[in-house]
């Protein structure tokens, strides 16, 4: 039923095919537009966004552990251990 197109990707200009698997889940999913970026320029889209909130916001702090000092993605408190990476991977 469904056959491949070649699209135009509207942020590179390059040419795409939009297969027809990706036209039947597409129809599955209730999606009437097809794709406008190609699957790189969705893929950095994506990417770039981070699902719109931005940059995350960076934390200084130093591991409990071996007291490296390493960022962490919230604010620390100082009743409770904060941990590198390594460290965390760790204590797993």
């Amino acid at each position: 039923m469904y056959q491949d197109k070649t699209l135009v990707c509207k942020d590179c200009g390059q040419n795409f095919t939009f297969t027809a698997g990706e036209q039947e889940f597409f129809a599955e999913k209730g999606f009437t537009n097809e794709p406008q970026r190609c699957p790189d320029c969705r893929k950095a889209r994506r990417q770039n966004s981070n699902g719109g909130r931005g940059e995350r916001q960076m934390y200084d702090a130093v591991c409990a552990s071996c007291g490296r000092p390493c960022k962490v993605p919230f604010q620390p408190r100082d009743d409770r251990p904060v941990y590198c990476s390594e460290c965390f991977s760790n204590k797993r």
